[in-house]
């Protein structure tokens, strides 16, 4: 693997800016130089990486000359901004937002299932799928190689990592009221909790909301059928989303119901999905089993009886791992290679 020159990560100090400078170095990515950006409020801050103290950039200030490679996640509104200013400067962008998946002219990448798009980037920018969509794309893509995929029913169990560091302080706060239990347990009122983050108490409780409500859907479900036609590459896919807040802080578990052209086959699918490195056959796939490994957990692979050709799944993977920081890192990897 070749060096990535000088490299930069954009939001360094966030909470996925952090899984990514983990994995940079447990992966030991090679690089000349790296330098991390963030807003001007984390400006100045000293970060320590791989022996060596690295201040942190103001993104709306710095000269951007001579980045090589750009592994943003900063938000849509900061990546609309910015990513073309490093692309400017000359620099590959991985964008961790949803700024510009459903661009038709920018890939959205997945290394397991369509690595070759990482060189049709005609904008300089690369984007990363959303973290709900990644974990589903290893097993789905492989369900589609070996029976041809046609229809896809998913129902969501997300984090609360997934709204960022305010939705895990909320759930942590909910879950220090002393009395929740007895309240819950009892049938009493919860009403003392003012939740702000998320739609309701996310403690002793789920939410079947998920986003912003457009029309019905609402926008974590758009994202997920939406983004997993373009992966896929399976424009006419029939597929519907229920996306559900759950109150885990790490961890997003989806149960899965494909429909194929041809009939699945149970062992057949096992066999496959344990030669792919993305994916790892369990007996119980759990998110807290799922936080801080690499693969996506797989298990509870039956057939579904209720439909023709049907097979039903449950995955689990790592939100801020697998579901962005790894993800964008194993494409600078591909870009390196």
């Amino acid at each position: 693997m070749r060096s990535a020159g000088t490299l930069a990560v954009v939001g360094a100090t966030g909470q996925v800016g952090g899984v990514m400078r983990q994995i940079l170095k447990e992966r030991q990515v090679p690089f000349d130089h790296i330098r991390f950006f963030a807003s001007p409020r984390s400006a100045g801050v000293v970060i320590e990486f791989s022996g060596r103290l690295v201040a942190v950039e103001d993104v709306e200030t710095a000269d951007l000359r001579g980045v090589d490679y750009a592994i943003f996640s900063i938000g849509a509104t900061a990546s609309k901004v910015h990513a073309p200013r490093f692309v400017e400067a000359g620099a590959v962008v991985i964008d961790n937002s949803s700024a510009y998946r459903m661009d038709p002219e920018v890939p959205l990448v997945v290394p397991e299932v369509n690595p070759r798009e990482v060189h049709n980037r005609p904008h300089g920018i690369i984007a990363n799928p959303n973290c709900t969509t990644m974990i589903a794309m290893p097993p789905l893509a492989i369900i589609d190689r070996l029976f041809g995929l046609e229809r896809v029913i998913a129902s969501t169990y997300q984090a609360a990592s997934g709204a960022g560091r305010e939705g895990v302080a909320e759930l942590d706060a909910e879950l220090q009221r002393p009395n929740l239990a007895a309240l819950t347990f009892d049938g009493g009122a919860v009403d003392f909790m003012s939740p702000a983050k998320f739609p309701a108490v996310l403690a002793g409780n789920v939410i079947p909301l998920a986003g912003d409500l457009h029309d019905g859907d609402t926008s974590e479900e758009e994202k997920f059928v939406n983004e997993s036609r373009k992966i896929l590459g399976l424009a006419d896919l029939r597929c519907h989303a229920t996306c559900v807040r759950v109150p885990v802080f790490t961890g997003h578990s989806i149960a899965i119901v494909a429909e194929c052209r041809d009939t699945p086959q149970v062992a057949e699918l096992v066999d496959a999905l344990k030669q792919e490195p993305g994916c790892q056959i369990v007996e119980l796939p759990t998110p807290l089993a799922s936080a801080g490994v690499d693969p996506v957990l797989i298990g509870r692979i039956r057939p579904d009886h209720s439909s023709t050709n049907g097979i039903a799944f449950f995955v689990a993977g790592d939100n801020l791992r697998k579901g962005a920081a790894l993800n964008a890192i194993q494409i600078l990897e591909l870009l390196l290679q």
